[in-house]
């Protein structure tokens, strides 16, 4: 495998096709912030603007302003998208909501947790590119929200019954493992080391189950296995994603029994993930094998093989693990093979299980300017150091 190819590949995909495609078609002239609703070609096909997207974009630029080039298109993309957030995302009192007209308006309310993980990373991301105080004030405000809110996310919106079958999902705890590092330079240490130990915990100790070498997407309230449909539940791109925010926690420790966990959970979820019939993982799967709930559990998305790809190579950098080499270019062959578009920009989000495009759109409600960009991103500075 000659790396320094590989890695031009992917730095060529990100810097000539991916950002592009976001820079010329996503951006709302009149009234700022992002479409994120872009069809194959990239025209809008519907004009709301979903808040944890908005949040993605603003990161992903400033990210790349940050650490690649100080491109004066992509600051000025991350600063116009930003401010849009300010003035339209939140009720004044940095509760985030879903989803706004346009305009601004608001059309949903701020049920969901990651419109608030979203938007403090994005300003965490742009204080660092711009060194402009309100942002990181309104990062730190963000993240203590999400602090005060993470025993019962969705709060007044919550639909279960108290009391009964009361879960907790894995979504929260993944997620802040990443977004402990995307504020360490904003708050204090002990938050941060606070933050870290408890996702750390959660993800390995209550999450995982040695017992099934998997990870439950829900677990009871103290951490117990339940019978039911969310119980059952193992969302494989999800494990996946979260095995790369683990290693990136064990390198920051210096913790190599911490890498090497995250790597033996990351090659047994794939083994369990991926279809042996067609290729691909698997969308949704019910951990006792019954039917899921989810009608697209046979879907092959996007997010889950490119995060994927970027466990695998890692896994390969920090410890040399032949088998995650091997599973990344598996990974990468299907990837570049069944989501590239090769007559339009940017690549598809959704296949049907024998891996035909199911959806042409670039963008949607759950699709915009993230996962492609940030996997090309990690796997083009990982084949570098290859």
């Amino acid at each position: 495998m000659d790396f320094q190819l590989l890695a031009n590949q992917y730095r060529d995909e990100l810097l000539n096709n991916i950002l592009p495609f976001w820079l010329d078609n996503s951006q709302d002239d009149e009234f700022g912030g992002y479409f994120t609703c872009l069809d194959r070609e990239g025209k809008v096909y519907d004009t709301d603007k979903f808040v944890w997207l908005q949040g993605r974009q603003v990161w992903l630029f400033s990210m790349m302003y940050n650490r690649v080039e100080r491109r004066s298109e992509w600051l000025e993309c991350a600063i116009q998208g930003a401010d849009f957030l300010n003035k339209y995302g939140h009720d004044g009192d940095y509760n985030w909501y879903f989803s706004l007209t346009k305009e601004g308006k608001p059309l949903i309310q701020p049920y969901n947790i990651f419109s608030y993980t979203f938007a403090t990373m994005a300003f965490a991301q742009l204080s660092l590119a711009t060194g402009n105080k309100e942002y990181g004030e309104i990062a730190k405000k963000t993240f203590n929200k999400i602090i005060e809110k993470q025993d019962n996310p969705k709060g007044m919106w919550n639909k279960a019954y108290p009391g009964t079958r009361e879960l907790k999902g894995f979504s929260l705890p993944m997620i802040m493992c990443n977004l402990a590092l995307e504020i360490e330079h904003l708050v204090d240490k002990d938050l941060v080391d606070k933050t870290i130990n408890t996702c750390l915990d959660e993800v390995l100790n209550v999450f995982y189950r040695e017992d099934l070498g998997l990870i439950l997407e829900n677990v009871t309230a103290g951490g117990e296995f339940s019978d039911s449909f969310e119980g059952r539940l193992i969302n494989p791109g999800h494990s996946l994603e979260a095995m790369w925010f683990i290693m990136d926690l064990g390198v920051k420790l210096g913790r190599d029994d911490i890498i090497k966990k995250a790597v033996e959970i990351a090659l047994k979820t794939i083994e369990y993930g991926w279809d042996k019939e067609y290729g691909g993982i698997f969308y949704f799967m019910d951990v006792k094998g019954h039917p899921t709930q989810q009608l697209e559990w046979d879907q092959k998305l996007w997010w889950v093989h490119v995060e994927s790809m970027i466990t695998m190579l890692k896994a390969y950098q920090l410890t040399g693990s032949k088998e995650s080499l091997k599973w990344f270019e598996k990974l990468h062959q299907y990837s570049w093979d069944k989501f590239k578009d090769r007559e339009h920009k940017e690549w598809f989000g959704y296949l049907n299980r024998r891996g035909e495009v199911l959806l042409d759109l670039k963008g949607g409600k759950w699709k915009g300017c993230f996962h492609v960009p940030r996997a090309l991103y990690q796997c083009w500075m990982i084949l570098d150091k290859l």
